[in-house]
């Protein structure tokens, strides 16, 4: 069941503002805090609540077990954060099967994309200071993917809501 297309727009303004919050945090300290990834799970539960019961929710629960198994492996070997591979869990409870492989490849597209501007603003001459206070334009440190998780969530249930 797509979550994301049945859920009230009541949830959908919360969950949406959870992965703004979260963007903005990853931005700031590379970090994002674990009430938000479980804020998008729960949300995701109310919706199923709201909705009644499904009969296809399997699909998103396996969705949501397989990108959590890919994303322990990726972690394991230093490729995502914790923190993104948690709220990229949450996020695909919103998404059926047929949904949720078009979901990871928009994340996918949005993160190439958001790691190229990344690289070009890292490459301008920032104060010290700017570089201190926000870890987006540290040289040499990690890429915070959950802006690409949120834009192409996003991007996903605009196109299936409208």
């Amino acid at each position: 069941m797509n979550l994301v297309a049945s859920a009230p727009m009541w949830l959908a303004v919360i969950v949406a503002l959870m992965f703004v919050a979260a963007a903005f945090e990853d931005m700031w300290r590379l970090e994002i805090e674990d009430w938000l990834s479980g804020g998008v799970a729960v949300a995701a539960f109310v919706a199923v609540a709201v909705d009644g019961p499904i009969v296809g929710l399997w699909q998103n629960l396996l969705l949501f077990a397989l990108v959590l198994g890919a994303g322990m492996l990726m972690f394991t070997h230093g490729v995502m954060g914790g923190g993104d591979i948690k709220l990229l869990a949450a996020s695909a409870l919103w998404f059926d099967l047929s949904l949720g492989w078009k979901m990871l490849v928009a994340v996918s597209i949005v993160g190439g994309l958001e790691t190229l501007a990344i690289m070009a603003l890292r490459l301008a001459p920032w104060p010290d200071a700017a570089r201190k206070k926000l870890a987006l334009l540290r040289r040499g440190e990690d890429i915070p993917y959950g802006v690409a998780i949120g834009a192409g969530v996003a991007l996903i249930a605009w196109w299936v809501r409208t």
